[in-house]
């Protein structure tokens, strides 16, 4: 027993000094409007979170309640109202920090509806963040990619490495940032958070240069503690020096 506990530890990843967030002014994937998710519940849970992202070294917050058919049917209009009462809120506390919203769409059903009508919430370049099922590729997924495309929408797939469906099949990803889809990492990937095979295929990723954006994908303040340990991360100071993320210009 001894020696497979000291097997672990020869083979854990040995940690360098943390590198700054700042570099990335803004982060493009979070949960922070209150009470309208699995994100922050209440007004002071998200003005805490907000005071550590600026900590970090954030200018710039867009934050993305997820938008699901049959769970989370937000709209446009709650979300963009929920967000003036946390600009407010942050305002009157003092947190100098620029908040901004989208949305993280489910490829549900109605997703196709929506963007076919035009109704998505977007950031930066008209870009939408949008994510999958875990278990299995949607069958009309390419469709939805050319129909988002068709539409003017720059389409942002959320946090890819998460999808294990295509971890035996790492052409996968190759094929969606050829067709023009932007890959968004989640900074605790790289920890082994979700799991040892995210974080395997995060390196992955961030080794093909695949990567465009970083987000925290923060909803509660332990993911805002595993960030200061993601910074630890030698795969995580490669893709933020690599030139690659368009974070700072959003």
């Amino acid at each position: 027993m001894i020696g497979k506990i000291a097997q672990l530890f020869k083979k854990s990843e040995k940690l360098v000094d943390p590198i700054d967030l700042s570099v990335l002014r803004v982060d493009v994937h979070s949960h922070f409007i209150p009470g309208i998710d699995d994100g922050a519940q209440n007004i002071e849970e998200s003005l805490e979170l907000l005071r550590e992202m600026k900590a970090y070294g954030y200018s710039k917050v867009i934050t993305t309640p997820h938008v699901m058919s049959d769970y989370y049917r937000n709209t446009s209009e709650t979300i963009i109202s929920g967000r003036d009462k946390l600009r407010e809120a942050a305002k009157e506390e003092g947190i100098e920090l620029e908040i901004d919203c989208a949305a993280e769409y489910y490829l549900d059903a109605e997703f196709m509806q929506k963007v076919k009508s035009k109704e998505l919430l977007t950031f930066g370049e008209n870009y939408v963040l949008f994510e999958l099922p875990f278990l299995s590729e949607p069958p009309n997924l390419n469709e939805v990619i050319f129909e988002m495309q068709l539409a003017g929408y720059k389409p942002v797939l959320a946090h890819p490495e998460r999808y294990a469906f295509w971890h035996a099949q790492f052409d996968k990803y190759q094929q969606l940032f050829d067709k023009g889809v932007v890959l968004q990492l989640n900074i605790n990937s790289v920890t082994g958070h979700y799991s040892p095979d995210v974080k395997n295929i995060s390196k992955k990723l961030i080794e093909a240069e695949l990567i465009g954006l970083l987000g925290s994908d923060c909803h509660h303040i332990r993911h805002i503690g595993l960030m200061n340990h993601a910074r630890q991360f030698k795969s995580l100071h490669q893709l933020i020096q690599s030139g690659k993320l368009i974070n700072a210009k959003l």
